[in-house]
């Protein structure tokens, strides 16, 4: 801590001290210990099980299944609506029903606006949870 201004042997020290750059780290680590719990966002996923299930498993009929197509087209379980019949006829559908899920497909040619529309539309309706199915695969693309 002390600090040598030349003696015997003449000269100036130059070594730092690093007392106060020692300080200053564990302030900064001190700061960085309080910041980083509370900056942390979650969101809550829930995640399908990983192991598999039967290929046969038939869908729920009460299901409902809201296709994006390209063109601003949209598919409420195979019935093609427009962007401006989409809202009341999802809401007529939803109202009457005490389960308010909807699983949202969108097709690789549209653009992500339609999706979130979609989304919209749906959540504006009543829906409390989207589901998005996961993308299919090669060989049931060819089946179709």
């Amino acid at each position: 801590m002390s600090m040598s201004a030349g003696g015997a042997q003449g000269g100036l020290n130059a070594e730092p001290n690093l007392t106060p750059m020692i300080d200053v780290l564990l302030v900064l680590l001190v700061i960085f210990m309080l910041i980083i719990p509370m900056s942390r966002k979650a969101l809550d996923v829930q995640l399908p099980d990983p192991t598999p299930q039967d290929k046969e498993a038939k869908p729920n009929p009460d299901q409902i299944v809201l296709e994006v197509l390209p063109g601003g087209i949209f598919a409420v379980n195979k019935q093609p609506k427009t962007k401006a019949e989409l809202y009341p006829f999802l809401k007529e559908l939803y109202d009457p029903r005490p389960e308010k899920i909807i699983f949202v497909k969108g097709d690789p040619q549209v653009i992500y606006q339609d999706v979130i529309f979609a989304m919209d539309a749906a959540r504006g309706a009543g829906v409390k949870v989207i589901g998005v199915p996961p993308k299919a695969a090669p060989e049931e693309e060819a089946a179709k």
